[in-house]
């Protein structure tokens, strides 16, 4: 209900802000479980999504959102999980395992869960290499996975930016990619990779974004380590 009054009352204002262009909502299912894959160039594509799907949409969201402390950290968490986000600890193996199993549950109840591919926030507005979590979640459920192209909310809110400018953006809904339930014992890596790049092409193709074939975490670990060798040189003369 929280979810519904945040969008339906607040949600003219990002949209006066955000100023979305909607297409293919056509491609969204009315019923049943489904797969929200995006790509990811800003905070605000979080609000994006939300204001432009007729359906809820649950989605993932760091641990760090979900363990503050005093009043800031539980409004945190409450907003958190009032609007359908569960924590996700990000550093990735049997940590990040309870997020995808709950997930999972929210599919097989019949919910659409928003994931972006990437992990991360693109650096610099290209599409990078998709993580396989949302082709796991498909192949284990058997639930179609709705690419999803956002354009425009990187200009809005560049890197840095906490409020995003006033401006337009666009959110294009693809058409579904079926995809036929697998015990989990026999998806292989392969399958994985394989159906992770297809939903990168289909994303692609409606963005327009260049590629790069390299983690976006990957890119940002490296630029960091390089403007603090950059900081260091510059210090020592």
């Amino acid at each position: 209900m929280l979810y519904w009054f945040f969008v339906k009352g607040f949600g003219w204002i990002a949209r006066r802000r955000l100023g979305p262009t909607v297409k293919g909502l056509q491609n969204i299912p009315k019923h049943g479980g489904a797969i929200i894959a995006a790509n990811h160039l800003a905070v605000i594509d979080d609000a994006l999504l939300p204001i432009t799907c007729p359906r809820m949409i649950h989605f993932m969201g760091k641990a760090e959102y979900f363990e503050g402390k005093g009043l800031k950290g539980r409004f945190k968490k409450w907003w958190f999980t009032s609007v359908g986000v569960f924590p996700v600890d990000r550093s990735g193996g049997s940590k990040s395992l309870g997020a995808l199993n709950h997930a999972r549950e929210i599919l097989e109840d019949g919910h659409l869960f928003g994931i972006h591919i990437e992990g991360t926030r693109s650096p610099d507005g290209r599409l990078y290499k998709g993580h396989t979590g949302v082709a796991k979640l498909a192949l284990e459920t058997g639930c179609p996975i709705v690419p999803v192209a956002i354009i425009g909310s990187d200009t809005l809110q560049p890197v840095g930016t906490v409020v995003p400018k006033k401006g337009k953006t666009q959110v294009i809904y693809g058409a579904p990619i079926p995809v036929e339930r697998k015990d989990a014992e026999d998806v292989t890596h392969d399958d994985l990779r394989s159906l992770t790049d297809q939903v990168t092409r289909a994303i692609q193709s409606m963005s327009g974004q260049e590629y790069v074939d390299e983690y976006a975490q990957t890119v940002k670990k490296r630029l960091k380590e390089q403007a603090a060798a950059q900081a260091a040189q510059a210090a020592s003369k």
